[in-house]
């Protein structure tokens, strides 16, 4: 999602975004950029399954949007990916050791 923002806080994101994507089959993590003087912003959902990828853009998305519909201006552009490459499990290892 690329969007132009105002308001938006990390803590919204976390106290109203993210609750509701974790009640989600299948979701495994959320990635929020923000822009720099809320200009923009960037997330990435990553999920266990296309099929429940698919489930939340037809079920949870349009209430998250809900709650962040009041903080961006304009029309999401969502994209779908598969993952090529990720060292995310590397650094968690790291950390947690």
């Amino acid at each position: 999602m690329q969007r132009s923002l105002s308001r938006l806080q990390p803590k919204q994101i976390e106290n109203e975004t993210i609750p509701t994507l974790r009640k989600q089959k299948g979701f495994q993590g959320e990635l929020t950029f923000l822009a720099p003087g809320a200009t923009g912003a960037v997330a990435i959902s990553l999920w266990d399954k296309k099929e429940n990828a698919d489930a939340y853009a037809t079920t949870g998305y349009p209430e998250v949007m809900k709650n962040l519909n009041k903080f961006i201006e304009g029309t999401p552009k969502v994209q779908t990916y598969e993952v090529a490459n990720s060292t995310f499990h590397k650094i968690a290892a790291t950390v947690a050791a």
